[in-house]
Protein backbone atom coordinates (compact mmCIF):
# COMPACT_ATOMS: atom_id res chain seq x y z
CA UNK A 1 0.00 0.00 0.00
CA UNK A 2 1.27 3.45 -0.77
CA UNK A 3 0.48 4.81 2.53
CA UNK A 4 0.65 1.66 5.02
CA UNK A 5 0.61 4.12 8.40
CA UNK A 6 -3.64 5.41 7.17
CA UNK A 7 -3.54 1.48 6.40
CA UNK A 8 -2.97 0.52 9.69
CA UNK A 9 -5.31 3.32 11.06
CA UNK A 10 -8.19 1.57 9.17
CA UNK A 11 -7.59 -1.53 10.05
CA UNK A 12 -7.10 -0.28 13.82
CA UNK A 13 -10.10 1.41 13.50
CA UNK A 14 -12.46 -1.80 12.66
CA UNK A 15 -10.25 -4.28 15.03
CA UNK A 16 -11.13 -1.94 17.88
CA UNK A 17 -14.64 -2.69 17.98
CA UNK A 18 -13.55 -5.67 20.05
CA UNK A 19 -11.87 -4.24 22.69
CA UNK A 20 -14.62 -1.48 23.06
CA UNK A 21 -16.38 -3.73 23.95
CA UNK A 22 -15.03 -3.54 27.64
CA UNK A 23 -17.20 -0.69 27.51
CA UNK A 24 -20.49 -2.79 28.34
CA UNK A 25 -18.88 -3.52 31.71
CA UNK A 26 -19.43 -0.05 33.14
CA UNK A 27 -23.14 -0.43 31.51
CA UNK A 28 -23.80 -3.71 33.09
CA UNK A 29 -26.21 -2.42 35.89
CA UNK A 30 -28.29 -0.47 33.92
CA UNK A 31 -28.66 -3.15 31.69
CA UNK A 32 -29.55 -5.55 34.41
CA UNK A 33 -31.74 -2.93 35.63
CA UNK A 34 -33.71 -1.85 32.90
CA UNK A 35 -34.53 -5.78 31.60
CA UNK A 36 -35.23 -6.04 35.34
CA UNK A 37 -32.89 -9.04 35.43
CA UNK A 38 -31.50 -11.48 38.13
CA UNK A 39 -27.49 -10.62 38.97
CA UNK A 40 -26.85 -14.05 37.45
CA UNK A 41 -28.80 -13.78 34.00
CA UNK A 42 -26.32 -10.67 32.70
CA UNK A 43 -23.35 -13.58 32.51
CA UNK A 44 -25.06 -14.33 29.06
CA UNK A 45 -24.94 -10.79 27.73
CA UNK A 46 -20.90 -11.74 27.92
CA UNK A 47 -21.11 -15.72 26.97
CA UNK A 48 -23.39 -15.18 24.12
CA UNK A 49 -20.55 -13.14 22.55
CA UNK A 50 -17.30 -14.60 23.73
CA UNK A 51 -18.92 -18.16 22.79
CA UNK A 52 -19.58 -16.80 19.23
CA UNK A 53 -16.64 -14.97 18.13
CA UNK A 54 -14.27 -17.21 19.99
CA UNK A 55 -15.42 -20.46 18.51
CA UNK A 56 -15.48 -19.04 14.81
CA UNK A 57 -11.95 -17.64 15.09
CA UNK A 58 -10.17 -19.54 12.80
CA UNK A 59 -13.01 -20.36 10.62
CA UNK A 60 -12.89 -16.86 9.83
CA UNK A 61 -9.11 -16.37 9.54
CA UNK A 62 -9.57 -19.41 7.22
CA UNK A 63 -12.39 -17.78 5.00
CA UNK A 64 -10.15 -14.42 5.01
CA UNK A 65 -7.37 -16.87 3.11
CA UNK A 66 -9.36 -18.05 0.95
CA UNK A 67 -11.57 -15.40 -0.37
CA UNK A 68 -9.78 -12.46 1.08
CA UNK A 69 -8.98 -10.89 3.93
CA UNK A 70 -10.60 -7.21 2.46
CA UNK A 71 -13.51 -8.90 1.72
CA UNK A 72 -14.14 -11.05 5.36
CA UNK A 73 -13.28 -7.66 6.86
CA UNK A 74 -15.90 -5.89 4.78
CA UNK A 75 -18.79 -8.82 6.03
CA UNK A 76 -17.94 -8.62 9.45
CA UNK A 77 -17.72 -4.67 10.15
CA UNK A 78 -21.09 -4.32 7.81
CA UNK A 79 -22.82 -7.33 10.50
CA UNK A 80 -21.24 -5.56 13.53
CA UNK A 81 -22.83 -2.12 12.74
CA UNK A 82 -26.47 -4.10 12.73
CA UNK A 83 -25.66 -6.27 15.77
CA UNK A 84 -25.08 -3.58 17.87
CA UNK A 85 -28.04 -1.47 16.42
CA UNK A 86 -29.67 -4.26 17.19
CA UNK A 87 -28.64 -4.67 21.09
CA UNK A 88 -29.01 -0.61 21.39
CA UNK A 89 -32.80 -0.94 20.02
CA UNK A 90 -34.01 -4.59 21.49
CA UNK A 91 -36.79 -4.66 23.06
CA UNK A 92 -36.74 -8.16 25.12
CA UNK A 93 -33.63 -9.83 26.77
CA UNK A 94 -33.73 -12.44 24.28
CA UNK A 95 -33.80 -10.74 21.74
CA UNK A 96 -30.99 -8.54 22.92
CA UNK A 97 -28.95 -12.22 23.51
CA UNK A 98 -29.26 -12.72 19.92
CA UNK A 99 -28.27 -9.29 18.81
CA UNK A 100 -25.25 -10.01 21.20
CA UNK A 101 -24.76 -13.30 19.10
CA UNK A 102 -24.89 -11.75 16.00
CA UNK A 103 -22.26 -8.91 17.37
CA UNK A 104 -20.46 -12.04 17.62
CA UNK A 105 -20.17 -13.61 14.15
CA UNK A 106 -18.95 -9.72 13.04
CA UNK A 107 -16.48 -9.64 15.20
CA UNK A 108 -15.15 -13.15 14.71
CA UNK A 109 -15.00 -12.31 10.64
CA UNK A 110 -13.72 -8.57 10.86
CA UNK A 111 -10.92 -9.46 14.03
CA UNK A 112 -9.72 -12.72 12.96
CA UNK A 113 -8.43 -10.89 9.34
CA UNK A 114 -7.23 -7.93 11.05
CA UNK A 115 -3.55 -9.46 12.06
CA UNK A 116 -3.10 -10.40 8.11
CA UNK A 117 -4.53 -7.09 6.49
CA UNK A 118 -2.02 -5.43 9.16
CA UNK A 119 1.13 -7.00 7.89
CA UNK A 120 -0.08 -7.31 3.71
CA UNK A 121 0.49 -3.38 4.22
CA UNK A 122 4.02 -3.48 4.32
CA UNK A 123 6.85 -5.05 3.05
CA UNK A 124 7.99 -8.86 4.31
CA UNK A 125 11.04 -7.00 6.33
CA UNK A 126 8.64 -4.74 8.84
CA UNK A 127 5.89 -7.57 9.13
CA UNK A 128 6.58 -7.23 13.16
CA UNK A 129 6.49 -3.61 12.83
CA UNK A 130 2.85 -3.44 10.82
CA UNK A 131 1.64 -6.16 14.19
CA UNK A 132 3.31 -3.55 16.95
CA UNK A 133 0.75 -0.98 15.29
CA UNK A 134 -1.95 -3.21 15.64
CA UNK A 135 -1.10 -3.98 19.18
CA UNK A 136 -1.19 -0.90 19.66
CA UNK A 137 -4.63 0.43 18.68
CA UNK A 138 -6.19 -2.71 20.48
CA UNK A 139 -4.58 -1.37 23.54
CA UNK A 140 -5.42 2.16 22.70
CA UNK A 141 -9.38 0.97 22.57
CA UNK A 142 -8.95 -1.25 25.52
CA UNK A 143 -7.64 1.78 27.71
CA UNK A 144 -10.18 4.16 26.21
CA UNK A 145 -13.22 1.51 26.90
CA UNK A 146 -13.81 1.88 30.36
CA UNK A 147 -13.80 6.12 30.27
CA UNK A 148 -16.09 5.64 27.22
CA UNK A 149 -18.28 3.81 29.01
CA UNK A 150 -18.76 5.84 31.51
CA UNK A 151 -19.45 9.07 29.69
CA UNK A 152 -21.64 7.62 27.45
CA UNK A 153 -24.12 5.69 30.09
CA UNK A 154 -23.83 9.07 32.43
CA UNK A 155 -25.10 11.28 29.17
CA UNK A 156 -27.43 9.06 27.37
CA UNK A 157 -27.78 5.64 29.11
CA UNK A 158 -26.71 2.25 28.50
CA UNK A 159 -27.74 1.64 24.62
CA UNK A 160 -25.25 4.05 23.53
CA UNK A 161 -22.32 1.97 24.28
CA UNK A 162 -23.48 0.21 21.67
CA UNK A 163 -24.44 3.08 19.23
CA UNK A 164 -21.72 4.31 19.38
CA UNK A 165 -19.90 1.69 17.87
CA UNK A 166 -22.77 1.86 14.30
CA UNK A 167 -20.52 5.03 13.28
CA UNK A 168 -16.93 3.26 14.04
CA UNK A 169 -18.23 0.31 12.18
CA UNK A 170 -19.29 2.05 9.15
CA UNK A 171 -16.57 4.48 8.88
CA UNK A 172 -14.07 1.54 8.69
CA UNK A 173 -16.11 -0.39 6.08
CA UNK A 174 -16.25 2.76 3.49
CA UNK A 175 -12.73 3.46 4.69
CA UNK A 176 -11.99 -0.20 3.92
CA UNK A 177 -11.99 -0.07 -0.23
CA UNK A 178 -8.39 1.88 0.02
CA UNK A 179 -7.00 -1.47 1.90
CA UNK A 180 -5.01 -3.38 -0.82
CA UNK A 181 -7.41 -7.04 -1.88
CA UNK A 182 -4.62 -9.30 -3.61
CA UNK A 183 -5.75 -11.95 -6.08
CA UNK A 184 -6.03 -15.20 -4.43
CA UNK A 185 -5.26 -18.60 -5.97
CA UNK A 186 -8.32 -21.11 -6.00
CA UNK A 187 -8.36 -23.83 -2.80
CA UNK A 188 -11.17 -25.46 -1.70
CA UNK A 189 -13.11 -24.73 1.61
CA UNK A 190 -13.28 -27.51 4.46
CA UNK A 191 -17.08 -26.77 5.41
CA UNK A 192 -17.24 -30.18 7.64
CA UNK A 193 -13.72 -29.47 9.55
CA UNK A 194 -14.37 -25.94 9.97
CA UNK A 195 -17.78 -27.20 11.83
CA UNK A 196 -16.15 -29.67 13.56
CA UNK A 197 -13.57 -27.43 14.51
CA UNK A 198 -16.18 -24.45 15.55
CA UNK A 199 -18.09 -27.31 17.34
CA UNK A 200 -15.11 -27.78 19.42
CA UNK A 201 -14.25 -24.78 20.48
CA UNK A 202 -17.53 -23.88 21.13
CA UNK A 203 -18.03 -26.72 23.90
CA UNK A 204 -14.35 -25.99 25.30
CA UNK A 205 -15.23 -22.24 25.61
CA UNK A 206 -18.72 -23.27 27.26
CA UNK A 207 -17.00 -25.75 29.70
CA UNK A 208 -15.29 -22.80 30.70
CA UNK A 209 -17.90 -20.61 31.16
CA UNK A 210 -20.18 -23.02 33.00
CA UNK A 211 -17.55 -24.27 36.10
CA UNK A 212 -17.60 -20.55 36.84
CA UNK A 213 -21.53 -21.15 37.68
CA UNK A 214 -22.43 -22.35 40.85
CA UNK A 215 -25.95 -23.05 39.77
CA UNK A 216 -25.34 -25.64 37.03
CA UNK A 217 -23.67 -28.90 38.23
CA UNK A 218 -19.80 -29.78 37.44
CA UNK A 219 -20.63 -32.24 35.85
CA UNK A 220 -21.89 -30.54 32.82
CA UNK A 221 -18.34 -28.96 32.61
CA UNK A 222 -16.24 -32.14 32.81
CA UNK A 223 -18.77 -33.28 30.04
CA UNK A 224 -18.83 -30.55 27.69
CA UNK A 225 -15.08 -30.60 28.05
CA UNK A 226 -15.12 -34.36 27.15
CA UNK A 227 -17.53 -33.74 24.17
CA UNK A 228 -15.02 -30.65 23.24
CA UNK A 229 -11.86 -33.52 23.56
CA UNK A 230 -13.82 -36.29 21.40
CA UNK A 231 -14.80 -33.36 18.56
CA UNK A 232 -10.87 -32.34 18.39
CA UNK A 233 -9.65 -35.54 18.22
CA UNK A 234 -12.77 -35.81 15.13
CA UNK A 235 -11.26 -32.84 13.80
CA UNK A 236 -7.58 -33.89 13.76
CA UNK A 237 -8.80 -37.67 12.11
CA UNK A 238 -9.96 -35.48 9.32
CA UNK A 239 -7.52 -32.96 8.83
CA UNK A 240 -4.76 -35.62 8.23
CA UNK A 241 -6.98 -36.51 5.31
CA UNK A 242 -7.86 -33.66 3.82
CA UNK A 243 -5.66 -31.12 1.67
CA UNK A 244 -6.67 -27.71 2.66
CA UNK A 245 -7.57 -28.23 6.36
CA UNK A 246 -8.41 -25.14 8.62
CA UNK A 247 -5.04 -25.58 10.54
CA UNK A 248 -2.66 -28.64 10.29
CA UNK A 249 -2.63 -30.21 13.73
CA UNK A 250 0.81 -31.53 12.64
CA UNK A 251 2.10 -27.39 14.04
CA UNK A 252 1.46 -28.74 17.09
CA UNK A 253 3.98 -31.37 17.19
CA UNK A 254 6.68 -28.62 17.32
CA UNK A 255 7.64 -27.51 20.73
CA UNK A 256 8.73 -23.87 19.40
CA UNK A 257 5.58 -23.88 18.49
CA UNK A 258 3.25 -25.43 21.03
CA UNK A 259 5.15 -23.71 24.03
CA UNK A 260 4.79 -20.16 22.90
CA UNK A 261 0.83 -20.71 21.89
CA UNK A 262 0.77 -22.65 25.35
CA UNK A 263 2.30 -19.31 27.13
CA UNK A 264 0.47 -16.97 25.49
CA UNK A 265 -2.74 -18.58 27.07
CA UNK A 266 -1.34 -18.73 30.58
CA UNK A 267 -0.28 -15.39 30.39
CA UNK A 268 -3.55 -14.09 29.37
CA UNK A 269 -4.83 -16.22 32.22
CA UNK A 270 -2.78 -14.77 35.00
CA UNK A 271 -2.93 -11.09 33.28
CA UNK A 272 -7.02 -11.17 33.73
CA UNK A 273 -6.96 -11.01 37.19
CA UNK A 274 -5.85 -6.99 36.76
CA UNK A 275 -9.29 -6.66 35.42
CA UNK A 276 -11.76 -9.26 37.51
CA UNK A 277 -10.21 -8.47 41.09
CA UNK A 278 -8.00 -5.41 41.22
CA UNK A 279 -11.18 -3.00 40.56
CA UNK A 280 -12.19 -4.29 43.83
CA UNK A 281 -9.16 -3.74 45.59
CA UNK A 282 -9.02 -0.23 44.35
CA UNK A 283 -12.62 0.67 45.55
CA UNK A 284 -13.09 -1.37 48.69
CA UNK A 285 -9.55 -1.63 50.17
CA UNK A 286 -7.50 1.55 49.13
CA UNK A 287 -10.43 3.07 48.80
CA UNK A 288 -9.83 4.58 45.31
CA UNK A 289 -13.21 6.91 43.68
CA UNK A 290 -14.55 5.21 40.11
CA UNK A 291 -12.21 7.99 38.06
CA UNK A 292 -9.11 7.37 40.25
CA UNK A 293 -9.83 3.19 39.98
CA UNK A 294 -10.34 3.92 36.10
CA UNK A 295 -6.77 5.72 35.65
CA UNK A 296 -5.00 3.08 37.76
CA UNK A 297 -6.46 0.31 35.61
CA UNK A 298 -5.68 2.44 32.61
CA UNK A 299 -1.83 1.77 33.59
CA UNK A 300 -2.21 -1.72 32.46
CA UNK A 301 -2.62 -0.56 28.97
CA UNK A 302 -0.71 2.44 29.10
CA UNK A 303 2.45 -0.14 29.83
CA UNK A 304 0.86 -2.51 26.65
CA UNK A 305 1.01 1.09 24.75
CA UNK A 306 4.83 1.01 25.75
CA UNK A 307 5.66 -3.10 25.31
CA UNK A 308 4.21 -3.22 21.53
CA UNK A 309 6.94 -0.96 20.05
CA UNK A 310 9.53 -1.86 22.27
CA UNK A 311 8.92 -5.73 21.04
CA UNK A 312 9.27 -4.55 17.29
CA UNK A 313 12.27 -2.77 18.64
CA UNK A 314 13.75 -6.22 20.76
CA UNK A 315 12.60 -8.73 18.03
CA UNK A 316 14.95 -6.77 15.48
CA UNK A 317 18.15 -6.43 18.07
CA UNK A 318 17.70 -10.18 20.02
CA UNK A 319 14.79 -12.12 17.82
CA UNK A 320 11.30 -13.11 18.51
CA UNK A 321 11.44 -15.98 20.99
CA UNK A 322 13.91 -14.45 23.67
CA UNK A 323 11.22 -11.27 23.21
CA UNK A 324 8.28 -13.33 24.04
CA UNK A 325 10.26 -14.79 26.95
CA UNK A 326 10.73 -11.45 28.61
CA UNK A 327 7.42 -10.39 27.75
CA UNK A 328 6.14 -13.53 29.97
CA UNK A 329 8.50 -12.80 32.57
CA UNK A 330 7.78 -8.97 33.07
CA UNK A 331 3.95 -10.40 33.11
CA UNK A 332 4.51 -12.94 35.90
CA UNK A 333 6.61 -10.25 37.72
CA UNK A 334 4.23 -7.49 37.29
CA UNK A 335 1.63 -9.60 38.72
CA UNK A 336 3.37 -11.49 41.70
CA UNK A 337 4.20 -8.63 43.61
CA UNK A 338 0.37 -7.65 43.73
CA UNK A 339 -0.08 -10.59 45.78
CA UNK A 340 1.35 -8.83 48.72
CA UNK A 341 -0.19 -5.36 48.50
CA UNK A 342 -2.30 -4.48 51.48
CA UNK A 343 -4.11 -0.95 52.74
CA UNK A 344 -0.82 0.20 53.65
CA UNK A 345 0.60 -0.21 49.59
CA UNK A 346 0.77 3.34 48.14
CA UNK A 347 -1.13 3.72 44.74
CA UNK A 348 2.36 4.26 42.57
CA UNK A 349 3.23 1.05 43.35
CA UNK A 350 0.41 -0.64 42.15
CA UNK A 351 0.46 1.38 38.82
CA UNK A 352 4.14 0.83 38.79
CA UNK A 353 3.33 -3.03 38.77
CA UNK A 354 0.11 -2.45 36.66
CA UNK A 355 2.42 -0.75 33.94
CA UNK A 356 5.10 -3.53 34.23
CA UNK A 357 2.61 -6.20 33.23
CA UNK A 358 1.73 -4.61 30.22
CA UNK A 359 4.52 -3.77 29.07
CA UNK A 360 4.73 -7.63 29.10
CA UNK A 361 1.57 -7.91 27.53
CA UNK A 362 2.72 -5.88 24.63
CA UNK A 363 6.07 -7.33 24.64
CA UNK A 364 4.76 -11.02 23.94
CA UNK A 365 1.80 -9.68 21.99
CA UNK A 366 3.76 -9.21 19.11
CA UNK A 367 6.50 -11.26 19.53
CA UNK A 368 4.46 -14.14 19.88
CA UNK A 369 2.30 -13.25 17.32
CA UNK A 370 4.74 -13.01 14.79
CA UNK A 371 5.81 -16.22 15.58
CA UNK A 372 3.20 -17.59 14.34
CA UNK A 373 3.05 -15.76 11.75
CA UNK A 374 6.17 -16.87 10.43
CA UNK A 375 5.38 -20.34 11.20
CA UNK A 376 2.09 -20.35 9.16
CA UNK A 377 3.14 -20.19 5.53
CA UNK A 378 2.17 -16.68 3.52
CA UNK A 379 -1.34 -17.82 2.28
CA UNK A 380 -2.56 -18.42 5.59
CA UNK A 381 -1.83 -14.92 7.08
CA UNK A 382 -5.45 -15.14 8.39
CA UNK A 383 -5.30 -18.32 10.32
CA UNK A 384 -1.83 -17.02 12.01
CA UNK A 385 -3.65 -13.97 13.10
CA UNK A 386 -6.59 -15.60 14.40
CA UNK A 387 -4.90 -18.48 16.15
CA UNK A 388 -2.82 -15.78 18.03
CA UNK A 389 -6.25 -14.05 18.91
CA UNK A 390 -8.16 -17.05 19.89
CA UNK A 391 -5.07 -18.13 22.54
CA UNK A 392 -5.67 -14.82 24.11
CA UNK A 393 -9.52 -15.68 24.55
CA UNK A 394 -8.71 -19.09 25.96
CA UNK A 395 -6.93 -17.51 28.39
CA UNK A 396 -9.47 -14.95 29.39
CA UNK A 397 -12.37 -17.10 29.60
CA UNK A 398 -10.40 -19.77 31.85
CA UNK A 399 -9.11 -16.74 33.84
CA UNK A 400 -12.80 -15.67 34.68
CA UNK A 401 -13.03 -19.30 35.92
CA UNK A 402 -9.28 -20.42 37.57
CA UNK A 403 -9.01 -17.18 39.11
CA UNK A 404 -12.45 -16.96 40.96
CA UNK A 405 -11.45 -20.15 42.03
CA UNK A 406 -8.50 -19.25 43.03
CA UNK A 407 -10.10 -16.68 45.22
CA UNK A 408 -12.62 -18.23 47.04
CA UNK A 409 -10.03 -20.45 47.95
CA UNK A 410 -7.94 -18.11 49.57
CA UNK A 411 -10.64 -16.01 50.95
CA UNK A 412 -10.98 -20.09 53.09
CA UNK A 413 -14.82 -18.56 53.50
CA UNK A 414 -14.31 -15.46 55.11
CA UNK A 415 -17.17 -12.75 54.02
CA UNK A 416 -14.99 -9.57 55.23
CA UNK A 417 -12.20 -7.50 54.17
CA UNK A 418 -9.83 -9.60 55.71
CA UNK A 419 -11.36 -12.55 53.39
CA UNK A 420 -11.07 -10.39 50.14
CA UNK A 421 -7.58 -9.49 50.50
CA UNK A 422 -6.54 -12.85 51.78
CA UNK A 423 -7.86 -14.33 48.74
CA UNK A 424 -6.26 -11.73 46.42
CA UNK A 425 -3.46 -12.44 47.78
CA UNK A 426 -3.56 -15.83 46.93
CA UNK A 427 -4.80 -15.17 43.51
CA UNK A 428 -2.04 -12.86 42.56
CA UNK A 429 0.45 -14.67 44.06
CA UNK A 430 -0.25 -18.18 42.22
CA UNK A 431 -1.47 -16.95 39.09
CA UNK A 432 1.96 -14.56 38.79
CA UNK A 433 4.42 -17.20 40.47
CA UNK A 434 2.83 -20.43 38.53
CA UNK A 435 3.43 -18.29 35.27
CA UNK A 436 6.97 -17.64 36.48
CA UNK A 437 7.14 -21.82 37.34
CA UNK A 438 5.43 -22.87 33.83
CA UNK A 439 8.49 -20.15 31.79
CA UNK A 440 10.80 -21.46 34.20
CA UNK A 441 9.36 -25.20 33.02
CA UNK A 442 9.48 -24.54 28.77
CA UNK A 443 13.20 -23.83 29.63
CA UNK A 444 13.20 -27.90 29.49
CA UNK A 445 12.97 -27.55 25.87
CA UNK A 446 16.40 -24.79 25.29
CA UNK A 447 15.47 -24.88 21.54
CA UNK A 448 12.01 -23.28 22.17
CA UNK A 449 13.49 -19.54 23.26
CA UNK A 450 16.99 -20.02 20.80
CA UNK A 451 17.05 -18.19 18.09
CA UNK A 452 18.00 -20.83 15.91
Amino acid sequence: MARPALGLVIVGLGASLAPLDIAVNVALPAITGHFRLALADVQWLVICYVLVYGSLMLVAGKLGDLFGHRLVFQIGLAISAVGCAACAAAPDWPLFLWARAVQGIGTALALACTPALATSLFPESERTKALAGFASSMALAAAVGPFLGGVLVELWGWPAVYWVRVPIALAALALSVLLPSPKLEARPFDAPGALLLAATMSSLLLSLVFSQRREIPGLWSLALFAVSLGLLLAYVRRANRVAEPIIRPSLFADPRFTIPNILNVLANLAGFSILLLTPYYLVNVLKLTALGTGIVLAMAFAGSLMGAPLSAFLVKRIGQRPTVFAGVACVGLGLLPLGFTDLQTPVLVVAALLVLEGIGQGLLTVAYTDIVTATLPTRDRGVAGSLSLLTRTIGIVAGASVLTALHARGAEGIWNMAGFLAGYRFAFVTAGGGLLVALLLSCLWPRVWSTR
